[in-house]
């Protein structure tokens, strides 16, 4: 199982632990529109190209170029929280494997899709994305990227993730260590 932190670790955390399945992180980066950086308008993976929206680049008239110093920034952080969440520690392989990429939530679905991509051209056996709650149209662009979705609140009417839940607080660096060391990963 890889969550995708931080709010992720929070939702993969007991669903690991339920299933008797191994859990680390897969460190992914969204890429925020100017002037409103929830909104994303792509994302980042490892080392891997950013992946933009095309769509999303358009009806705000963006280009990858003017992205540029974002995609850096965004890449310097993903850096970092790599580091402090894995160290030395290598990534998991997700070969011949089944892998379940999780989340706290789906808006537009760039974050998931990214994820989804870098993890299939690995080459798992199975492939699920895993998200509590998520926008319906997002979710049905990502029919493909995954061999199965499971999302089992699909609101009408849904503007942002943190709308569904009681408590929305965004956690920590701590947090996700503490819960990577309760799974038995500790930083190298």
């Amino acid at each position: 199982m890889l969550a995708l932190p931080r709010g992720g670790i929070a939702v993969a955390e007991p669903v690991a632990r339920a299933l008797g399945a191994p859990l680390d992180v897969l460190v992914v980066r969204k890429i925020g529109a100017p002037h409103h950086q929830e909104f994303a308008v792509g994302a980042l993976v490892a080392d891997d190209p950013p992946l933009f929206d095309a769509h999303s680049l358009g009806l705000l008239g963006l280009t990858e170029e003017s992205l540029a110093p974002a995609v850096e920034r965004e890449r310097r952080e993903l850096r970092r929280r790599e580091q402090r969440y894995r160290g030395d520690r290598p990534t998991p392989d997700p070969a011949g494997r089944t892998v379940i990429v999780v989340d706290d939530g789906l808006a537009t679905g760039a974050t998931a899709r990214a994820a989804l991509r870098h993890v299939r051209r690995r080459g798992p056996a199975h492939l699920v994305l895993a998200v509590p709650v998520g926008a319906p149209d997002s979710l049905d662009l990502l029919v493909g990227e995954a061999d199965r979705i499971v999302c089992p609140y699909r609101p009408v009417g849904f503007s942002a993730v943190g709308q569904w839940y009681e408590d929305f607080e965004q956690l920590t660096d701590a947090e996700v260590l503490a819960a990577l060391e309760r799974r038995g990963l500790h930083r190298a």
